[in-house]
């Protein structure tokens, strides 16, 4: 295993290495050739600097709202997937579908095929009911962008809950039901818990991904209105290519990265206990 553990080390450590040199750096892409020790100035900017709060608000909303409609929609297409119907299979492979669909073109397909507000699809539903059309990248912004990395991950957490649910012994299902268990019942009793491991690992997954996203913010509202979307990977973009100021983009990387370790170690912890219950 050495040779690959090398090749994973040095493929980690050199980025790492080369982030926190140049969070101590002076370093602007306008003039290259002039650069300077900073210590910590980089770090105190970015951490006094009231938009790295709203960036770690909007990334949190973002977050945690995305996992709360992937886990609560991806249970209920999970469900009803399970179930027996003609056309079973095709209904599978298209409700999987979007999860192999790019950001960009997921992006791009949203903004201007379904939320424009004058030739989107939901635009023409608002207008037949006679209700006005929502401006939704001016008005909700980072509701939008939730919507959109909403879409694409509800897939992916609908195929590892239905894989679970198939292992669901259905004798315990059918004992339930003898003993006078329905719907609501059933579903917090049985289905519910056996889920839960499998909803804890989508949960750790999905997280590790969300904390980066980018594209879909890049392509629709890049940051904006105002910093409305404006979320830490986003902000640390801003930062180096739009500011040009690598030092202070560096200093957010690290930032990104002492927060996604801390993030990444709770989870972990949650899903031992979990798998070990």
């Amino acid at each position: 295993m050495a040779p690959s553990v090398i090749l994973l080390f040095i493929w980690m450590i050199v980025p790492l290495a080369m982030t926190l040199w140049f969070s101590v750096r002076r370093y602007n892409l306008l003039d290259p050739s002039s650069t300077s020790f900073a210590g910590f100035d980089n770090y105190t900017f970015l951490l006094t600097d009231p938009t790295l709060l709203h960036a770690l608000q909007n990334t949190i909303v973002l977050v945690v709202g995305v996992l709360a409609a992937t886990i609560i929609f991806g249970v209920a297409c999970a469900m009803a997937l399970d179930a027996p119907f003609p056309g079973r299979g095709i209904a599978r492979l298209l409700c999987i579908a979007p999860f192999f669909v790019m950001p960009t073109v997921s992006a791009l397909i949203w903004k201007n095929l379904l939320m424009h507000p004058v030739n989107g699809l939901f635009s023409w539903m608002l207008k037949s009911v006679g209700l006005p059309a929502i401006d939704w990248f001016s008005d909700y912004p980072l509701i939008s962008v939730g919507i959109i990395v909403a879409w694409q991950w509800i897939p992916f957490a609908t195929l590892i809950l239905l894989t679970s649910l198939q292992s669901l012994d259905r004798e315990q299902v059918e004992a339930a039901r003898m003993d006078g268990a329905r719907g609501w019942t059933l579903f917090t009793n049985i289905t519910l818990p056996h889920l839960y491991r499998s909803m804890t690992i989508v949960v750790m997954i999905e997280t590790i991904f969300l904390l980066s996203v980018f594209a879909e913010i890049l392509v629709t509202t890049s940051g904006g209105p105002g910093e409305a979307t404006t979320t830490l990977p986003f902000l640390i973009y801003k930062t180096a290519l739009l500011d040009y100021d690598v030092g202070g983009a560096s200093a957010g990387g690290v930032v990104a990265i002492v927060l996604a370790n801390i993030v990444a170690f709770f989870l972990v912890r949650t899903i031992a206990h979990n798998l070990e219950r």
